[in-house]
């Protein structure tokens, strides 16, 4: 086998040194950078993360093409991003200063320019979000938020609120309850 295979080039400990730092480096664009999730990357999101990725691989590994190297970067990455995450969680301090807080974009049917503006946010994109969760546009929303993690979080107006099967279900024993009654009523009328 080759050497370059299993001998890494550098020490565990200046490759643990290079993964910390590009990660804390790396997260803390991604925060300034804004709250956008995954599923909500434009294409130009999308080409600036997969080159970074390949402008950060060296700083991970320096020097060393082994392949041992090479997972060990992996192996800090992702040990480190775990405690990252359970720190966060269970510190909500950290968590507040590693996600941030909601940022509302809309409030009683109106968008907040200055929030869609600053978080990098089209209306269309948006609009897209209330349309899911059975709204017609931003005037159907008593709030829109965007959370930490990038999700959108969408308050209809109670009167835009779809019906659901609970509500199907109740609608119908009263629907009964009415029936019968009138039915009694009506037997008392005839009697």
């Amino acid at each position: 086998m080759s050497e370059d295979l299993l001998h890494a080039g550098v020490s565990l400990a200046d490759k643990a040194v290079r993964t910390v730092a590009v990660y804390l480096t790396v997260a803390a664009l991604l925060r300034i950078a804004g709250k956008r999730g995954i599923a909500q990357l434009n294409n130009f999101d999308f080409v600036v993360m997969l080159l970074m990725s390949n402008v950060v691989q060296n700083a991970i590994i320096g020097p060393d093409n082994s392949l041992v190297g090479g997972l060990a970067g992996v192996v800090i990455l992702v040990a480190f991003n775990a405690v990252v995450v359970r720190f966060a969680a269970e510190v909500p301090v950290v968590g507040k200063i590693v996600e941030g807080g909601p940022i509302v974009l809309a409030r009683d049917g109106h968008y907040i320019r200055s929030a869609l503006r600053r978080m990098g946010l089209r209306q269309a994109d948006v609009d897209v979000s209330i349309q899911l969760r059975g709204g017609t546009s931003v005037a159907d929303t008593s709030l829109v938020r965007l959370e930490p993690g990038g999700a959108v979080l969408i308050r209809l107006r109670p009167e835009e609120e779809p019906a659901e099967r609970g509500d199907l279900a109740e609608l119908r024993l009263r629907l009964d309850r009415i029936e019968r009654k009138l039915d009694s009523l009506a037997g008392h009328d005839g009697a």
